[in-house]
């Protein structure tokens, strides 16, 4: 277990190297990042080839706090869960920094930008290894401190500070919930560690109940549900997904390592470690799937307008979360975190593949002055191409095996799973939509660019291509290994299995004919979406201009992103933070703090100018002065000695 306590450190020391020494080491500072994120990949497929043989590592490395009955240890455990997230972020992050050599050349912050990187691996990989809540809450709020680094990281640049700022503070209001059902759980079992917790949980736990807002909730159902409430913040779920799309104002590498692989998924992940937890409480349950279904639908209908080549890629990954929430709200644990390793692959294929083309555009990110880029820049039209059929569900691609699970799982739940399900067909046509809406408007039509741009468009170098083709490849491949209607073919749940025995998935249960009727029907639906992208963008075809003067309130309703925005700057900006600081300001500095050192000030002033007039410079005043005062000594000392 030792060794495989090198898994976090390993980016740890590379980020001490590239941050400490990057003065010295310029761009050589890259190298040292990778090798720190490689060297954690290679110990990671080392670790799943142990859990494959059956091993299942969970080791104390010293005890961390020890107040009263209070206890933590930093603690490391590896399992199937664990080692598929540190194959998905160490893979993805190894690609990524590969890929950084060549798109932050010349960057005057390169040495930092890697330092970053490599921090932000360090308490990724410290997120998914913890075996108590503690440690969790660390990397947790780990990711969320260099989420703000490296969205802010062109800090000269407002846009890109402010977005920092936001994404910052509108995780505080996730991770508010996350740290008071971390508490709860301590309340409650007298313990933080995840197999002690859960053993609890599912005993006698389950009957206290607490009195809130005129009505009962038992424990584990307000426990789970601040619990989400952080999910909700650091996944970019309803309602606060806000920071994610604004997020963009960062380098396109960190979109793909944050905003694909990493980051936002730690929720999901979250919620499917605590499984055991979730589902105890069928409200629980029912809100996390409400609330992915409801989100995967929003964020597709705003990612449909959208003109930014990257945000419509970072709608589309909010939306794509909603899915992961879905599966696990009703049940399909296995499936939400089969299309959490899927959607890396291929959305982080999709941020690096539009980096490709803002590097190409020197810098232009509106498809509106793109177009006819396809015979330019080939390999990356090819390998968006292949991630926008992963994300539009379209067989063979990994997207299609993940998606179709989902939609399976949901479409047998109880209660509302037939809403949700209908939801989810609806998110599927717009992903399919939206996806060729880009790739049509950026690679295909009219050209729109700049002539001083189009003189200069050029294929990506190398060092940016090759992660581009080998991302290409999962994105084809990664879902065999989950095919729910060949028996025996689901090797991914197969091997999860033993990490939710608590629940079944209906995918791996009864009669696989409604399945393939409800599979064609959904590659159907997402055909329909690509059909309709076809038709109206990639001849450049007046249908679009008259959809949205026909619709024109609904059309710039989605363009300006339901406001949302807005609202919340009024509500909470300014009419909560802004008035609340306002009196603070006027009661707290003004007058308690302004008053207080102002009042001391006339104090002090007010007994100088009285002393002041004792120096007047005559002499005949200072003899009297001490002779009054000798006669007071000596009467003191009269008094003392009698």
């Amino acid at each position: 277990m030792l060794t495989y306590a090198l898994i976090p450190l390993l980016p740890f020391i590379a980020f001490l190297i590239a941050g400490l020494l990057g003065k010295f080491l310029k761009e050589k500072a890259a190298y040292v990042s990778i090798a720190g994120v490689v060297g954690a990949f290679v110990l990671s497929v080392m670790a799943f080839f142990d859990v494959l043989d059956g091993a299942k590592l969970n080791e104390n490395f010293y005890s961390w706090i020890s107040v009263g009955t209070f206890s933590v240890n930093v603690g490391f455990q590896i399992d199937q869960l664990t080692v598929v997230m540190l194959l998905v972020v160490t893979t993805l992050s190894s690609l990524i920094h590969i890929y950084s050599v060549g798109y932050m050349h010349g960057d005057k912050g390169y040495p930092r930008f890697f330092s970053y990187l490599s921090l932000f691996t360090f308490f990724m990989l410290v997120l998914v290894m913890a075996n108590n809540f503690l440690v969790m809450f660390v990397g947790w709020e780990g990711v969320g401190l260099c989420s703000y680094l490296l969205i802010g990281f062109w800090y000269e640049k407002k846009s890109a500070a402010d977005a920092g700022v936001k994404a910052f503070v509108v995780n505080r209001v996730g991770d508010f919930g996350f740290v008071l059902g971390v508490l709860l759980i301590f309340l409650t079992c007298g313990t933080l560690d995840f197999s002690e917790v859960f053993a609890t949980m599912g005993t006698s736990v389950t009957d206290v109940t607490y009195h809130l807002f005129g009505g009962d909730i038992s424990v584990v159902t307000l426990i789970s549900l601040l619990l989400f409430l952080g999910a909700t913040g650091k996944s970019a779920q309803l309602p606060l997904y806000v920071w994610l799309p604004d997020a963009m104002e960062g380098p396109t590498p960190v979109s793909a390592l944050i905003h694909a692989a990493t980051m936002v998924t730690a929720g999901v992940f979250m919620v499917a470690r605590c499984a055991p937890i979730f589902s105890l409480s069928e409200t629980a349950m029912n809100t996390v799937a409400i609330v992915g279904g409801l989100t995967a639908v929003f964020a597709a209908t705003i990612g449909l307008v959208q003109n930014d080549i990257k945000r419509v890629i970072a709608y589309s990954t909010i939306s794509q979360l909603g899915y992961m929430f879905l599966a696990l709200g009703v049940g399909a644990f296995s499936a939400g975190i089969f299309h959490l390793m899927t959607h890396a692959f291929f959305k982080g294929l999709l941020f690096l593949a539009s980096g490709s083309v803002i590097h190409a555009l020197s810098g232009e990110q509106d498809m509106r002055k793109m177009g006819a880029l396809k015979p330019k820049i080939k390999t990356t039209w090819a390998v968006f191409f292949i991630g926008a059929l992963a994300l539009s569900g379209i067989p063979p691609f990994a997207g299609f095996f993940s998606k179709d699970e989902i939609l399976w799982n949901v479409y047998n739940a109880q209660g509302v799973g037939l809403f949700l399900w209908f939801l989810g067909i609806l998110g599927a046509f717009m992903t399919a939509f939206y996806s060729f809406r880009l790739i049509y408007l950026t690679f295909y039509g009219k050209s729109h660019l700049d002539p001083k741009v189009e003189h200069h468009v050029h294929e990506s170098p190398k060092i940016m291509t090759i992660p581009l083709m080998i991302l290409a490849f999962f994105a084809i491949t990664i879902g065999f290994i989950g095919m729910p209607i060949v028996k025996g073919g689901n090797l991914f749940a197969e091997f999860l299995a033993p990490i939710f025995p608590h629940v079944e998935s209906v995918a791996e249960s009864g009669s696989h004919t409604p399945e393939i009727l409800l599979m064609i029907l959904s590659v159907l639906v997402a055909a329909a979406g690509w059909r309709l992208a076809n038709g109206w963008y990639k001849n450049a075809t007046a249908w679009p201009d008259k959809f949205a003067d026909k619709f024109k309130g609904i059309y710039n309703l989605l363009l300006n992103k339901y406001k949302v925005d807005e609202i919340y700057n009024y509500i909470f900006v300014d009419g909560l933070v802004h008035k609340l600081a306002k009196v603070l300001y006027t009661i707290g500095d003004v007058k308690i703090v302004d008053g207080a050192v102002n009042g001391i000030a006339q104090l002090i002033g007010g007994a100088s100018q009285s002393g002041k007039k004792m120096q007047s410079g005559y002499v005949q005043q200072y003899a009297f002065t001490m002779g009054l005062g000798l006669v007071v000594l000596v009467g003191l000392y009269y008094i003392m000695i009698n």
